[in-house]
Order: C-alpha cells, then sequence, then structure tokens
C-alpha cells in the first residue's frame, strides 16, 4: 500500500475527484507543454455530468494558470476506463501538439494513461487487515506503532499539520455565515448549530449538536471551495475533523494522541482504497461516506485505547451499514444530501465505537469482508447512482415540480 501522505491531502473543494485532479493534471500539461498557444479538455462520463457543479472547469482553468483554455462537457461518449476520465489536448498554431488522457481516480490522485508515471511508492507490504492484525500480534504493536515502522519518523510531523488542518477547516466553517455558491441557495448552518442551544438541552442533545455542528463546518468550507483535507475525500473531509475534535474536547487527550488515531484511520483508508475505491464515480457515496466512516471509527477506537480486534470490528460495522448508499449530488453540487451526510457518519462512528466496545465478540464479519463487499455492491450499481446526479434524490429533486 502507498503512504498515508497519499490519502490524506490539503487542498480545496468541494472534491478531490473534480478539482483536486484536475487541477494536477492541468498544471503538470501545462507545465509539459511551453510552447502551446492553447489547450482544450474534454471532461466525460461523471466529470461532465456533475463538474459545473463540482468547479471542475474552475479547477481547471486556475490549474493553467492563466493560459487560454476551452472546456467541453461531454455527456455522450461511453466506452471510459473510468467514469472520471478526462482528454487534456495542446495546441500551436491550431494544429495538435500533444494529448493526454487522465483518470481522476479518487482522493486527488490521477493517473495518465499510456504513461510510465512516477507511481506512488509501495511503503506497506501487508495490504489486508487479517495479516496486519497478524503482524501487530505476532509483535504486541498497536496499529499506529506498524504504520510508524513502514512509514518512519516523518510520518507524525506530516499528521500533525493533518489535524491542524482539520480543525482549522472547522474553525473556518464554525465563523462563517451566509449562503453556499450554487444554484440551490443553501444557507449555511455549522454556526447556528454550534451557537443555538436547544430549549431543553439535554447532555445527549448537546452531543449530538456539537458532532455535527463540527461535521457540518468542514463540510460547509469544502462546499464553498475552502481549503479541507481529503479523509479520504473532499465530499467526506467532515467526518474524521467531526468525530475527533468532540472526542478531544470531551477526553482532553493530546494533539499527539489524535495523531495516533489518524494513523490508524489512515490504515484502514488505504486498506479500502487498496482493495476497493474511494471514489464517488466509481462506486456510489459508500466509497466516500462510508469509507470516512470506518476510517474514524477505528481512529475512535485507538484513541479509546481499545484492542485490534474491536478496532476491526468499529471499522467493519462503520462500512457494513453504509453499504448501497447512493451519490447522488442535487444539481451536482457537493451540497445536498452531502453536507448532512457528513454530520450522520459522525454520529454513526460514534455509536459502532459503543458498538465495539460490548459486541466485539460476537461479531461474524471480518473487515476485509465488507470491504470486497462494498467494491462488489459499488461496481453492480446502476451509473445514475454514481455521481452523475441522475438518479437517486438529484432526480426527484429536479424533478418536484
Amino acid at each position: 500500500m502507498e503512504s498515508l501522505t497519499e490519502l490524506y491531502r490539503i487542498g480545496k473543494g468541494p472534491s478531490s475527484s473534480h478539482t483536486m485532479g484536475p487541477y494536477r493534471a492541468a498544471q503538470l500539461f501545462a507545465a509539459a507543454n511551453p510552447p502551446a498557444d492553447s489547450f482544450s479538455v474534454y471532461l466525460y462520463g461523471s466529470l461532465a455530468k456533475t463538474g459545473q457543479g463540482h468547479l471542475t472547469d474552475r479547477a481547471i482553468e486556475e490549474g493553467f494558470g492563466g493560459r487560454r483554455v476551452k472546456i467541453y462537457f461531454d455527456q455522450q461518449t461511453a466506452s471510459l476506463p473510468h467514469p472520471n476520465t478526462f482528454d487534456l489536448v495542446a495546441w500551436l498554431q491550431r494544429r495538435i501538439i500533444n494529448r493526454w488522457r487522465v483518470i481522476s481516480v479518487g482522493g486527488g490522485k490521477i493517473e495518465i494513461v499510456g504513461q510510465e508515471t512516477a507511481a506512488a511508492p509501495r511503503v506497506y507490504q501487508l495490504d489486508s487487515f487479517s495479516a496486519i492484525r497478524r503482524y501487530c500480534q505476532n509483535r504486541q504493536w498497536r496499529l499506529w506503532q506498524y504504520a510508524e515502522a513502514e512509514e518512519g519518523a516523518a510520518l507524525w510531523p506530516f499528521l500533525h499539520r493533518i489535524w491542524l488542518q482539520m480543525k482549522r477547516t472547522v474553525d473556518e466553517g464554525l465563523s462563517a455565515e451566509g449562503e453556499l455558491p450554487g444554484t440551490l441557495h443553501v444557507h449555511r448552518k455549522a454556526r447556528y448549530l454550534y451557537c443555538q442551544r436547544h430549549m431543553d438541552e439535554s447532555a445527549n442533545t448537546k452531543y449530538n449538536r456539537i458532532v455535527c455542528a463540527y461535521a457540518f463546518a468542514a463540510a460547509e468550507q469544502n462546499a464553498s471551495g475552502g481549503t479541507v483535507v481529503t479523509a479520504p475525500t473532499c465530499g467526506a473531509c467532515g467526518v474524521m475533523p467531526a468525530a475527533l475534535r468532540y472526542s478531544q474536547d470531551k477526553l482532553g487527550c493530546s494533539d499527539q494522541e489524535i495523531e495516533r488515531a489518524l494513523a490508524v484511520g489512515g490504515l484502514i483508508g488505504n486498506l479500502i482504497k487498496t482493495n476497493a475505491s474511494i471514489s464517488g464515480a466509481e462506486c456510489g457515496c459508500q466509497a466516500e461516506i462510508g469509507s470516512a466512516c470506518s476510517m474514524t471509527a477505528a481512529a475512535l477506537a485507538e484513541l479509546y485505547q481499545m484492542d485490534l480486534d474491536q478496532i476491526e470490528y468499529a471499522a467493519e460495522l462503520a462500512m457494513e451499514h453504509h453499504l448501497g448508499l447512493t451519490c447522488d449530488p442535487v444539481d451536482g453540487l457537493v451540497q445536498i444530501p452531502c453536507i448532512e451526510r457528513n454530520a450522520v457518519a459522525a454520529m454513526r462512528a460514534l455509536d459502532a465505537l459503543s458498538l465495539a466496545n460490548f459486541l466485539t465478540h460476537t461479531r461474524k464479519i471480518s473487515f476485509d469482508m465488507v470491504v470486497r463487499t462494498m467494491y462488489e455492491t459499488g461496481r453492480d450499481l446502476f451509473s445514475k447512482y454514481k455521481e452523475t446526479s441522475e438518479g437517486g434524490l438529484a432526480k426527484s429533486y429536479r424533478n418536484r415540480l
């Protein structure tokens, strides 16, 4: 598996696959073609169908750094190698001088078809939870110690930066007000949730309100094009910060303890990314929100010093109950139902933690099994439920009148 530095990325929202990936590709293509006097970009599949709502065109223009570019949204071309496929074409005096086909595979990562690109190094030699669990049990290690052994000491300064950015994103979202950009005229709700005490607020009601406020804050920052951390994607960026920030507030744990939890959650995300997918365009929202919930549940279990079996059960449980979740962004925007899903998943991660504390000895399903199942389910989903805005809530909202 790759380094956690390839999973957790700091960048602009609202979508790691629709903005961060295309932005990076445009940067690389512009740098590779200095003589070009203009460029064309052809977006296909999910990028074509939801790219305008996801600000893909703006990200590409920024990636080209002011050089002349024309962007086409081709919703007809089929037989694509991946739902997030696009072509970059360089022109000089009306003649094509270079062409790339690029795939945005999720989490901000891109692949250039037919090129021997510098692949991210394989840092982790083990690529299943069962193998990692055995390895750690034989050495009496916790999972974060395994991550440290494979990544080296540089892992901790990196995760410290990641945690600082997660908290910064939440703080920025809690202080922001007004309307999110786009056609839906959605008003920000994080500050209201955080500041508006319920008229008959119990401890449980407050806990729910604060966790949801943190999740809304990060997800709203993402929807407005703010800076977020992919965990594992932009669209699911609010789940981990919300649950971990609340837990740090409640427990008074150190940043170092949070960073160890992030390492454990990152291992879970890496396993999903390696053996299945974290792309909503490929496997639906189960691959994004479901993965984020699973990562968060495992991170929380580490924070509470649970054993390996309990950590596995928390991660498995969190993913299992997102199986089949569709990706159906209304009007192609990462707002409805995406923002609320971040809050619901953060709460579900905390629920999975609680159940793992009690019921781990009763479990029948392994984490590796649920990851395989998620991938098979995602591949079986109709394309209209995979980030195309053609089905689900997106269709119902469009046809509401």
